[in-house]
């Protein structure tokens, strides 16, 4: 059962001495966990975040641990952009702890909205760049997933053969796929630090940057690609060649010639995944919704596939 806003009130003035609760509002957010924001009597803000479940506490305790260990390399300057930091925890009464951290001030990023330049395009190739720049030690002392390429291709294979299991995938985009994890040369890459499970949510904007990043509770040591994959989907064209520029030039020893390639198939896979979960919790309104995205995506891409075979 989902926690009343006042008892997560009451979490964080445990959680932080001396913090005197004013007002609270209750953030909804899918998954195992409640969240709110805590405002004080000074007027500061402050999100307090209680697991639900086991899994949901293990999965916060990790991602405090490599919070954390990433502070230093925002106080460092190298890592252009703010992450929570973890200012004081409560012990629950079914185990667990709830976790508190100061706001993050910013407004969600539209990626929409994002136009080609210098200014936020840049800015937000370079925060990408610079969080695939992290040591992959930060990953894997905080308990989180570690993968190597090879490793990653299986992960991703394994996804595909589900995903067929259940009938409500075009064929020929199976085939499509297949032949794109089959293709050993595309799968060539340097795993680096990513963030796991971006979305515009999850990216902050202040004064025409990227001023914070929050969640990291799907962090891991994987495809570089799969943190770029949403700015390829959802931004305009020329914003996101704007992105990848800012992002390359940021990199250090970056030989990834397929690197776009597998972001614009980790995009794709994104929506067979949600069908796994549509099946998994036996929800027919995702499967229904999964399943319409599926059939548009195989005709776009044949589309697509026609109009290059028509050229040459």
């Amino acid at each position: 059962m989902a926690r009343s806003p006042l008892a997560l009130a009451a979490l964080a003035t445990v959680a932080v001495p001396g913090l005197d609760a004013y007002d609270v509002r209750r953030i909804d957010r899918a998954g195992d966990t409640d969240v709110a924001v805590v405002i004080d009597a000074t007027r500061s803000r402050w999100v307090v975040r209680a697991p639900r479940t086991a899994a949901a506490g293990a999965a916060l305790e990790a991602e405090a641990a490599l919070l954390g260990s990433l502070a230093p390399f925002v106080d460092a300057g190298r890592l252009p952009f703010a992450v929570p930091r973890p200012a004081g925890f409560a012990h629950l009464p079914e185990g667990g702890r709830a976790c508190v951290h100061r706001e993050i001030a910013g407004r969600p990023l539209d990626l929409e909205t994002l136009t080609p330049g210098p200014g936020l395009a840049a800015s937000l190739g370079r925060a990408l760049a610079a969080l695939h720049e992290l040591p992959t030690s930060l990953v894997e002392d905080a308990g989180l997933p570690v993968y190597d390429a090879s490793a990653y291709r299986a992960r991703r294979q394994a996804e595909v053969d589900e995903a067929a299991r259940t009938g409500k995938v075009p064929p020929t985009l199976l085939r499509r796929w297949e032949q794109m994890l089959e293709d050993v040369a595309l799968w060539r890459f340097r795993p680096t630090v990513v963030h796991g499970d971006l979305t515009s949510e999850d990216v902050l904007v202040r004064d025409g940057v990227v001023a914070g990043i929050l969640d990291w509770n799907e962090a891991k040591v994987a495809d570089p690609a799969d943190d770029l994959s949403w700015v390829l989907v959802a931004a305009p064209q020329d914003a996101a060649e704007a992105v990848m520029e800012a992002y390359q030039l940021r990199r250090t020893e970056l030989t990834d010639p397929h690197l776009t390639d597998r972001a614009l198939l980790a995009g794709e896979l994104a929506l067979a995944r949600w069908l796994l979960h549509g099946v998994r919790v036996h929800d027919e309104e995702i499967i229904a919704d999964a399943v319409e995205m599926l059939t548009d995506l195989d005709e776009h891409t044949r589309a697509d596939e026609d109009a290059i075979s028509s050229v040459g």
